[in-house]
């Protein structure tokens, strides 16, 4: 398998599935700035939408978008427990995340990345995130993780767009329980491996 990424994208969401589940997997640059492989070749041959994440498989599919691909690589080895079984009310709860996560918090951190946003526009995306980040602080009261006491692709998921928080200037510091579980996803070795793999690790 090959994972099309770009260092501390929201790729680096399945980049973290893939170790957690142990898989072998060739990670491939893909920047998302000049949409080039470091061949030289044009992404937007590969997936002409030009973002990461794309998994590739080995017969050559490839499947696009993170949610899709997170529970593809959660299932290639349930052992693992990276999510719950299909046709389980727990695995759809796990969807309820990941589309909470794709459509409320990532999504709404890229007014923060557009050079073009008015600095308006970046203050009610921030607020926004401000009031996303305090409900998830009360969710995680009593959990670990999102799930409960066990590690699924959706803190995966959670964990990677959160980093965005500190360098876009959205202040989450201050809840105690989204940073406690923050620090505890931040140490388990599959996160630690994939952040020295992108070189995102301190």
């Amino acid at each position: 398998m090959k994972l099309y990424y770009s260092p501390g994208a929201c790729s680096l969401s399945p980049h973290i599935a893939l170790r957690e589940a142990g898989l072998a997997f060739e990670p491939v640059l893909a920047s998302t700035k000049s949409h080039k492989l470091q061949d030289g070749t044009d992404y937007y041959g590969i997936n002409p939408l030009g973002y990461v994440p794309m998994l590739e498989l080995d017969d050559g599919t490839r499947l696009r978008e993170g949610p899709a691909i997170l529970q593809y690589i959660a299932d290639l080895v349930p052992t693992k427990n990276l999510a719950p079984a299909n046709g389980t009310m727990s695995r759809y709860r796990l969807q309820e995340w990941l589309t909470f996560i794709g459509t409320e918090i990532h999504k709404s951190f890229s007014p923060l990345f557009n050079p073009g946003m008015p600095e308006e526009g970046k203050a009610i995306s921030k607020t926004k995130l401000r009031s996303r980040y305090e409900w998830l602080d009360s969710q995680l009261a009593d959990k670990d993780y999102l799930m409960g006491d066990t590690f699924s692709v959706a803190d995966g998921y959670l964990f990677a767009v959160t980093n965005w928080a500190k360098p876009t200037g959205v202040e989450i510091a201050d809840l105690p329980k989204l940073s406690a579980w923050h620090a505890r996803v931040a140490a388990r070795p599959a996160v630690q491996e994939a952040l020295k793999a992108e070189g995102l690790a301190k």
